[in-house]
């Protein structure tokens, strides 16, 4: 399916009534393209960082809030997205979303300062932060259940297949000239995706008058903003030990006064995230689940590029032409498990996935100096695989399972835990993987050989998640395909 495959606009109709209907041809396709370039830029940076240090003469500690300010600033904006389409609208917040993408892109690119570039970077996140929660939502609004796994799919396509190109566009266009291109790549697209959606994109359910709660958003900056800032700290030498505990102790503190205050607020309609949500087991088990497989997988991203550079001797290009199989691996399986899923439903597919990066997490936790470079490779082949079958499966099966107005909030929420246990995963590992290398150090350990050894418990760790997760997926079953308006439970 391509953005050339337009049909006549949609009616004025909430929902397809076929899986080939007009307004899924035009609007899902959309959507998809415009995910992909934001979520394509977002790992592009990070390649970046070296040759802006030293293009703008900074610091590295100051050239890492390029990315902690855009990761801050999903994470704050991402649990107002429900209510945000829910007040646009599907083609508003569309709008929005490419106009500050758009916008931000345009600051990066002509930035001659630190300052307005991360400037760029946080109006880029704000973008970024709706695009993904809208996608999910109109997809669940167009595609009935019986054709939702398929769909899913290209959606997973998007998530792993824009990560692991970025890093290897990055690369390339550094290799050519300066890192402002990848902004002046980047840009016409984006603005060419901003000028389709608007010809394109019709609503796909009414609008919402719902008044946006002005206390709830210092609460969301505390809570969300204050726990992924803390949690990003951990395991940094270059801070105080008391940053970080303090940042988590304040973001925690946040997230209880935000969720009290959506609790009440949702008794008249008005929350800005709705935690009804939860009231749904599969929702919540689904969820649950993700959160979990998030945290493995993030830990695994910022582990194994670490030990390929410092105990291999790997060089950045190297790890990410290694690491680039799997991404591309991930997404073309997408829409192959959604089809998988469409026909057996999520448990058949995720216990066997998930049981598979448990044993995957093992294999890696016996690393040596020793271990040829194909074990790796194979390993994270292997687990991207599963993880294509465990994301498109929970993915479906969170969303399948809430009633249509529900929709919205219910992506906002799963967005919103993605990026938590994103940054509770990474804090993990690198808490586990820092004490048990320092503890080979001091036995005497080479550097290389201490490295693998605090990666050793940090797998292991991962590894037992893991298993408990495969153990749970056993009691979640497909959504059962319920009128509208009635849970699904």
């Amino acid at each position: 399916m391509t953005i050339t495959d337009v049909a006549p606009t949609i009616e004025e109709a909430p929902v397809a009534s076929t899986p080939t209907a007009p307004g899924r041809n035009r609007v899902i396709p959309i959507l998809l393209v415009a995910a992909f370039v934001v979520i394509l830029n977002e790992t592009a940076m990070n390649v970046a960082l070296t040759r802006i240090m030293d293009d703008l003469q900074i610091t590295e500690r100051l050239a890492q809030w390029l990315t902690t300010a855009f990761m801050l600033t999903m994470a704050v904006v991402i649990p107002t997205t429900g209510w945000l389409i829910e007040r646009l609208g599907t083609r508003r917040a569309y709008t929005t979303a490419l106009g500050l993408f758009s916008l931000g892109t345009l600051i990066c690119l002509v930035s001659p300062t630190i300052s307005l570039l991360l400037a760029g970077r946080v109006v880029q996140a704000s973008g970024t932060a709706i695009m993904m929660p809208l996608l999910m939502t109109t997809l669940m609004q167009l595609v009935e259940p019986a054709h939702r796994g398929r769909v899913m799919g290209n959606v997973s396509m998007v998530i792993s297949v824009a990560p692991a190109v970025g890093p290897t566009l990055s690369g390339v266009l550094l290799a050519v000239g300066s890192w402002r291109l990848i902004f002046a790549v980047v840009l016409p697209i984006a603005l060419a995706m901003l000028f389709l959606g608007r010809r394109g994109l019709t609503n796909v359910a009414d609008e919402s008058g719902a008044k946006l709660d002005l206390w709830s958003i210092p609460l969301a900056v505390l809570g969300f903003g204050g726990a992924v800032y803390g949690l990003s700290l951990v395991g940094d030498a270059t801070v105080p030990f008391w940053e970080p505990i303090l940042a988590i102790g304040i973001g925690g503190a946040g997230l209880i006064a935000f969720i009290a205050r959506q609790l009440v607020l949702q008794r008249t309609d008005s929350a800005l995230l709705d935690l009804r949500t939860f009231t749904h087991t599969s929702f919540t088990l689904g969820v649950g689940l993700m959160a979990l497989s998030m945290m493995g997988l993030f830990g695994t991203i910022i582990t194994l590029p670490l030990l390929l550079q410092r105990a291999f001797a790997m060089t950045p290009l190297q790890v990410g032409l290694m690491m680039l199989p799997g991404g591309l691996l991930m997404g073309v399986l997408g829409p192959i498990v959604g089809r998988l899923y469409d026909r057996v439903g999520p448990r058949v597919l995720l216990v066997p996935a998930l049981a598979v990066v448990a044993g995957v997490f093992a294999a890696l936790s016996t690393l040596t100096t020793a271990s040829p470079w194909w074990f790796v490779l194979v390993c994270h082949l292997t687990m991207s695989a599963a993880f294509a079958f465990i994301f498109t499966s929970l993915f479906t099966t969170a969303l399948g399972a809430l009633p249509r107005h529900l929709y919205s909030y219910g992506s906002a929420s799963i967005g919103t835990i993605q990026q938590l246990a994103g940054a509770a995963g990474t804090a993990l590992f690198v808490t586990v993987f820092s004490m048990q290398a320092q503890v080979a150090r001091t036995a005497g350990a080479s550097e290389a050989a201490s490295l693998l050894a605090g990666s050793h418990w940090g797998f292991l760790g991962a590894g037992a998640v893991m298993t408990a997760a495969a153990i749970t997926a056993l009691f979640l079953s497909k959504p059962a395909d319920a009128p509208e308006g009635i849970a699904a439970h």
